[in-house]
């Protein structure tokens, strides 16, 4: 009788078959675990891709500079836009204006009161302390800080 009659095979003792055993309860068990672990890493990415996205995907407020303009020695104007999500929101820009080695030499804060228009535009006047070469926009954001808040 062999296996294909429903009778236990006896082992063969060359060939594939010895080579490579019949699976066994291990090698199922290491399949599922496997699977499982696969399962596990592809929800663990998709989930680091989702706080990614929602951290790093779209700003709520966004400066850029459109232009400047070299006042005098040691002042520079500062035109940008600001594009905001939610313009009933205020939000504050940090502007900067930068001497000929690249050095920040002068810094101003600037509060975007809430309006109704996304996109404004502005422009603001950066003292510095060495003859600046150019005036940029060196970031944005929502939470404003509550020494430039308006009293109510």
């Amino acid at each position: 009788m062999n296996s294909s009659d429903g009778g236990a095979a006896e082992r063969p003792r060359s060939g594939p078959r010895a080579t490579y055993p019949e699976d066994s309860a291990s090698a199922q068990t290491r399949r599922r675990w496997f699977r499982a672990l696969s399962i596990l890493v592809v929800v663990a990415g998709v989930t680091l891709a989702a706080i990614g996205y929602s951290k790093f995907g779209t700003a709520d407020v966004s400066g850029e500079a459109t232009g400047y303009e070299i006042l005098d020695d040691n002042t520079v104007a500062v035109q940008f836009t600001v594009d905001r999500s939610d313009p009933g929101k205020p939000a504050a820009c940090v502007v900067r204006g930068r001497s000929k080695d690249g050095s920040e030499t002068g810094r101003r804060e600037i509060l975007i009161p809430a309006g109704s228009v996304e996109r404004i535009g502005v422009r603001t006047e950066v003292t510095t302390s060495k003859p600046p070469v150019i005036g940029e926009v060196f970031g944005c954001t929502v939470d404003v800080p509550a020494y430039l808040q308006p009293e109510s």
